[in-house]
């Protein structure tokens, strides 16, 4: 009787450590920034590891270029900076300790 409700409390502990765990991982996601590239830097992008573009940038020459030249150096830097995302998120699905460290909150009192 009194093991089931151990049983019970220690899933729902483990179930608040995990919580915490995701919730600390979305923060990390969103402070790690990637810069994709196309054209030698001539087209950059810079976004966050939960895909939210934090700017563009497109060097002057770039636009004296065709409109759907202009639009693949853009694109191609926006999948270079997806593909980056791609790599980080494989990376720590397996060491997920470099996210959000151990399971533990620290107060196992």
């Amino acid at each position: 009787m009194f093991g089931d409700k151990m049983n019970i409390m220690s899933l729902l502990k483990n179930a608040k450590n995990i919580e915490k765990m995701m919730s600390q991982a979305q923060e990390e996601l969103e402070k790690i920034e990637i810069t994709g590239e196309a054209g030698a830097g001539a087209v950059k992008v810079i976004m966050n590891a939960k895909h939210t573009i934090k700017s563009i940038y497109v060097d002057d020459e770039i636009y004296n270029e065709s409109k759907e030249a202009t639009l693949e150096l853009i694109q191609g830097a926006l999948n270079h900076a997806s593909q980056q995302v791609a790599e980080i998120a494989q990376s720590k699905m397996m060491n997920p300790g470099d996210l959000f460290g151990s399971m533990s909150d620290g107060d196992d009192k």
